[in-house]
């Protein structure tokens, strides 16, 4: 099986930064990509971004500019720097890796307020 542990996440003013991290363990022989998705209060999921193994990365346009993607494949660790948060940006961000099938965390959740 494969573990995912996200943190990071918490309650920020509008105009902040925050940074996810999520580490995988367990039962991995290849972390294809990883990434984050987010689902907000009464709408369905959707993808922040992915990077793969070799470094390419994929970044949903509501965020684009503002969030940056970074993995470290020894640690089997990505994370997620975003700035400039706004409120539309609350929601529960899920970590997620592909390692020939897709594992995603529990979820971590994300408060932009003043």
């Amino acid at each position: 099986q494969v573990q995912l542990v996200e943190s990071g996440g918490g309650l920020v003013q509008p105009g902040g930064s925050l940074r996810l991290s999520c580490s995988a363990s367990g039962n991995i022989l290849n972390i294809y990509y990883m990434g984050w998705s987010r689902q907000a209060p009464g709408k369905e999921r959707e993808l922040v971004a992915h990077i793969n193994s070799v470094g390419t990365t994929v970044y949903t346009d509501s965020m684009k500019g503002r969030v940056t993607i970074s993995a470290d494949h020894a640690k089997r660790a990505v994370y997620l720097q975003m700035n400039n948060l706004k409120p539309e940006d609350t929601a529960v961000y899920y970590c997620f890796v592909y390692v020939g099938t897709n594992v995603r965390g529990q979820g971590i959740q994300v408060t932009v307020s003043s």
